[in-house]
């Protein structure tokens, strides 16, 4: 297999990532919101989450980010079939689809991607097991978040999120999500008195004094 080849197998699978860009999570139809997060923007977010959970619990940073970048990356070819779905459809396994995807991939970078997804699908490891945390909780802070633009019927999404956390820091950052206010960062934290006095900003000398 020539480099060329080889590049363009692997170009291939990058191109198909982008499709998560475009893609919509779909569960969120049924709880009104008309136009949802796509499934990028949620795996880039899990990943965010996953990398502070597992410095938090003592798993490796880079390798938990790594398998929530990955972990929706089958819904290219199955989309995000929503929970209800799922009593009356059988998707394959995420690992055959994975499979499918990077066939045609250089072999080192097929066999990391599999790896990954074979460890994620499994949740036995340390870091899949904050891996799959960092993914629900996403789920809740994102119905936290529709929940304070006026979107009511998140609850269910909220409720099933926590209950299926396993890690202690994941609960504890559950419960700072469900308290906490989306925007409360836009406001500077009030200034304590021992705090020197910020300097004025610099006005060059005009005519006009």
């Amino acid at each position: 297999m020539t480099d060329d080849h080889d590049a363009a197998a692997a170009m291939s699978f990058i191109f198909e990532a982008g499709v998560l860009k475009r893609a919509a999570r779909t569960g969120w139809w049924f709880a009104g919101v008309k136009q949802p997060e796509s499934i990028a923007e949620h795996s880039f977010r899990t990943a965010l989450i996953g990398m502070m959970l597992a410095a938090m619990e003592g798993a490796d940073p880079a390798r938990v980010s790594m398998l929530c970048t990955l972990h929706d990356t089958q819904e290219t070819r199955i989309t995000d079939i929503p929970h209800i779905a799922r009593r009356y459809l059988t998707a394959v396994p995420n690992t055959a689809v994975t499979a499918d995807q990077v066939a045609a991939c250089p072999p080192a970078v097929a066999d990391v991607i599999t790896a990954a997804v074979a460890e994620y699908e499994a949740g036995e490891t340390r870091e899949a097991v904050v891996a799959r945390d960092a993914d629900k909780l996403e789920c809740l802070v994102q119905a936290v978040e529709y929940r304070h633009q006026g979107i009511d019927n998140v609850q269910r999404w909220i409720d099933s999120s926590r209950a299926a956390l396993k890690t202690a820091s994941a609960l504890r950052l559950a419960d700072a999500a469900l308290t906490g206010q989306p925007l409360a960062w836009l406001t500077p934290p009030p200034q304590s008195a021992d705090q020197p006095t910020p300097a004025r900003p610099y006005r060059p000398l005009t005519g006009d004094l």
